[in-house]
């Protein structure tokens, strides 16, 4: 019953206003993953109240999305096209895989990885269909270049919430600088393949393979950051290409 009043609550805010459902979509996620990070803290138990907080919100946009039938509009479908067009994703595989680039090591107990996984898992669904989604999907009747700015550029610029759970300023600059980049690149992905899953499942696992990333130095954490821009950017340009068709034979 609570979960069907949910819903229409829901409904009549999308149905009145798309933009103002977007954030508050936005607000009330960054809200609350910044208190379940907290509680978790403050239990000793790392991310568990993240990950318990992540799987309801999951649902939650879940099933509002299949009882809307939003899933198309929201790509939580097959891309359109050939991976050809998006060069097989490789670019995406590369930041995927940022995380690792210094090596691997265990950085938690087993039962505080698997929450760290979980949880992330969660962050990088829930951000792609907030960001990427509703929010750029609410902006693009507009203006679709403003929409893929302001997209790109609120995502980036969103994790400077991390100062608050005690990120120091450094790292947290230039997590914002490569985020912009990365956002810039996922908006565009999903305006030409109508679809998040790719963008999806990149962000989980760059979410979730941070729990295994080897501490490194300023100066790496610096040139990681600007190698990411760097791809993201040049990706991002690559797909803004206009498409040559194939000559009918």
């Amino acid at each position: 019953m609570l979960m069907k009043s949910g819903v229409i609550s829901l409904k009549k805010l999308y149905e009145k206003n798309e933009l103002a459902f977007a954030l508050v979509w936005i607000g009330a996620y960054v809200v609350l993953f910044s208190l379940a990070d907290g509680l978790s803290e403050g239990i000793g138990m790392p991310k568990l109240i993240t990950a318990l907080v992540g799987v309801a919100v999951c649902a939650g946009l879940l099933v509002f999305c299949v009882s809307q039938g939003l899933l198309q509009k929201y790509g939580l479908c097959r891309p359109q096209g050939k991976a050809r067009a998006y060069c097989y994703y490789l670019p995406i595989l590369v930041i995927a895989s940022c995380n690792l680039w210094c090596g691997v090591t265990m950085n938690a107990s087993v039962a505080e990885t698997c929450l760290h996984i979980l949880s992330m898992v969660c962050v990088g669904f829930i951000e792609e269909l907030l960001f990427r989604g509703f929010l750029f999907e609410a902006l693009r009747r507009d203006n679709v270049n403003r929409a893929i700015i302001i997209s790109s550029v609120t995502f980036g610029f969103g994790h400077i919430v991390n100062l608050l759970n005690g990120a120091q300023l450094l790292p947290t600059a230039l997590q914002m600088m490569y985020a912009v980049a990365i956002g810039f690149a996922f908006t565009i992905l999903f305006y030409k393949s109508k679809s998040l899953l790719v963008c999806i499942a990149a962000h989980s696992f760059v979410n979730s393979t941070s729990v295994f990333a080897v501490e490194s130095s300023t100066t790496v954490e610096i040139v990681t950051a600007l190698g990411i821009t760097a791809i993201a950017g040049a990706y991002a340009l690559l797909l803004l290409r206009p498409q040559r068709e194939t000559p009918k034979a």
